[in-house]
């Protein structure tokens, strides 16, 4: 398809990383060795498959929390990753079963497996386009043949915009969309009703020399790590009313008992636009 990346193989990416923490198989030997830099820098309880597995299952509350509390019966999910154990749309459609879901990555790898294990036809649709171009997300036309923007949407960043930098840092390049700024464009384009869930790297918790570490990892990935703090992933949320119990550690958000790890590496949110 014109406009396609080929793969990134030379550099690990987050995607194949985080398949890799989660158990898939859709990685390489780079991806690996990185992940396990990573992980020398963490204590035990902070292990990066823990702190994975306890996005994955705030991804999963904050979804049926949308479908079912908010109604909500279509998706963007920016930043999906790799498909894997009860994705996005699947849990949409134990809620509505015609929920529609356009998955968003910015690692070709994401569309060519994504395809292939997701199968279209099911409501789903599979984009390949960064974080930081929300132009290119909102007017694709595979996003705009699956939303219908006139109706609420649940917006996800989950573990995806601590790979976007702000201005100031190093790798910020100019003109590049920040994360208030991406998040400011998709309230403003979504309609009245719709949700936007987050999950982040947080500043707070983790030990200084293991934020540090991570980063150095993550400067010979495809996309830097920034770490934030609990102040600034609220700041992602201006315009959007935060629900109950607000930004917390993701396995605190309307925790269940569901088996979430605990750590203090990630924070996590939803709001509502009103």
């Amino acid at each position: 398809m014109a406009g396609e990346l080929p793969f990134p193989l030379g550099v690990p990416t987050p995607a194949r990383i985080y398949d890799y923490w989660l158990g898939g198989k859709d990685n390489f030997e780079i991806d690996r060795a990185a992940a396990r830099q990573v992980a020398t820098a963490l204590a035990p309880e902070m292990a990066p498959p823990r702190v994975a597995w306890e996005n994955r299952r705030f991804l999963w509350r904050a979804v049926e929390y949308m479908a079912n509390a908010c109604g909500i019966d279509q998706f963007i999910d920016v930043g999906a990753g790799l498909p894997t154990m009860r994705n996005t749309h699947e849990i949409a459609q134990e809620a509505h079963p015609g929920a529609r879901v356009v998955y968003v990555d910015n690692d070709p790898m994401v569309l060519s497996h994504g395809r292939a294990l997701l199968g279209m036809g099911n409501g789903t649709a599979i984009v390949t386009a960064d974080a930081q171009d929300p132009v290119t997300i909102l007017g694709h036309p595979d996003t705009q043949a699956v939303i219908d923007f006139s109706r609420p949407v649940g917006v996800l960043f989950v573990a995806v915009l601590h790979f976007v930098p702000s201005p100031g840092h190093p790798r910020y390049l100019a003109g590049q969309s920040d994360p208030r700024a991406t998040l400011a464009m998709f309230r403003e384009y979504v309609a009245p009703g719709s949700c936007l869930g987050v999950s982040h790297a947080a500043q707070e918790g983790p030990p200084a020399a293991a934020v540090e570490r991570t980063e150095e990892v993550y400067e010979e990935a495809s996309a830097p790590i920034v770490f934030r703090t609990r102040d600034e992933v609220t700041a992602l949320f201006e315009g959007w009313r935060l629900v109950h119990p607000g930004v917390v550690r993701a396995w605190q958000w309307r925790s269940v008992p569901d088996g979430s790890p605990r750590t203090p590496v990630l924070w996590a949110g939803v709001g509502i636009k009103a």
